[in-house]
């Protein structure tokens, strides 16, 4: 038996939900929702953690660097669904955050077991995604003990990038091998090992605060309006025109002809109501603001 897994806190026996498989529907319900309740705690615990990492990410991309998840399972999957939202939400080119997993994007949808113990080809990836002393590579493992997360963030600290480890374990194999570990440790899961549940929420929650905080400080927002989102689609476009309402004041068939002229660019055609430039212009301005709108609006007032 491997002594370091027998201890983990995620490979513990829950003594709340220890008699589930006796209990009636709703009493497995309110055992789950009460195990749940205690993850925002353990999120909590960790933000000082959690903001050094902000920062870092902040520093990195703001300098033209890039941002890697990698993990293995559900932990994979957490990853990638987080960079794939950021093109939509925050305008931003699928490269810049990019999430991968063990065994490839057939293991998004099948479990392909033993690729996270291939350190072999955590490395690999390293390599194949060219990753640079000016990127941050963010390791995901509930365990902690993933050798395709360990080695490949072994890998990234050597070549120089920056490196996160998001762990659901203390004094884990992680946290020796980057610059910052983030570990919320939620207790023993509702099914012995089961880390897709608490543990999984626990690192949604955290992958939401570093992509979501790292895109307002780069000033993908406008308060709290999502301000660089692409209108792909009837939702999307609906939400810019509503978007630019709200931030400007001016009525639906001014918001629908300013975005239409900004190239459907949300903040674009907020930058040109409020300050009455012309496409170009506003775009310039926004250019030397580094695409904040705040920091465009303070320039032109000076």
């Amino acid at each position: 038996m491997d002594e370091y897994l027998a201890g983990l806190t995620t490979e513990e026996i829950n003594e709340k939900t220890q008699m589930i498989d006796e209990c009636t529907t709703e009493q497995m319900l309110r055992l789950m929702n009460e195990q749940d309740s205690k993850v925002p705690d353990a999120v909590a615990a960790e933000i000082p953690q959690i903001m050094k990492a902000v920062d870092i990410l902040h520093r990195v991309l703001k300098n033209g660097g890039r941002m890697f998840y990698i993990g293995a399972g559900t932990s994979g999957r957490l990853g990638v669904l987080d960079a794939s939202e950021c093109p939509p939400t925050f305008g931003t080119d699928p490269l810049l955050v990019q999430g991968h997993i063990a065994g490839g994007d057939v293991a998004l949808r099948l479990a392909v077991e033993g690729y996270e113990d291939n350190a072999e080809e955590g490395i690999a990836l390293i390599e194949r995604c060219g990753v640079t002393d000016r990127d941050v590579v963010i390791g995901i493992t509930a365990s902690g003990s993933a050798q395709f997360v360990i080695a490949g963030l072994k890998k990234a600290g050597e070549i120089g990038a920056a490196t996160i480890g998001v762990v659901n374990n203390k004094n884990s194999r992680v946290e020796p091998v980057c610059d910052v570990c983030i570990a919320p440790v939620v207790g023993p899961e509702v099914i012995m090992g089961s880390t897709r549940l608490k543990a999984g929420t626990a690192t949604k929650l955290v992958l939401n605060m570093l992509t979501t905080c790292t895109m307002v400080k780069l000033g993908k927002t406008y308060n709290n309006l999502m301000v660089d989102l692409k209108a792909s689609n009837i939702k999307l476009y609906d939400r810019s025109v509503r978007i630019i309402k709200s931030a400007t004041g001016v009525d639906d068939k001014t918001a629908i002809s300013y975005l239409e002229s900004a190239s459907m660019s949300c903040k674009l055609a907020i930058m040109m109501i409020k300050t009455g430039l012309d496409a170009e212009k506003a775009e310039q301005a926004l250019d030397e603001s580094e695409g904040s709108l705040k920091k465009a609006f303070a320039q032109l007032q000076k």
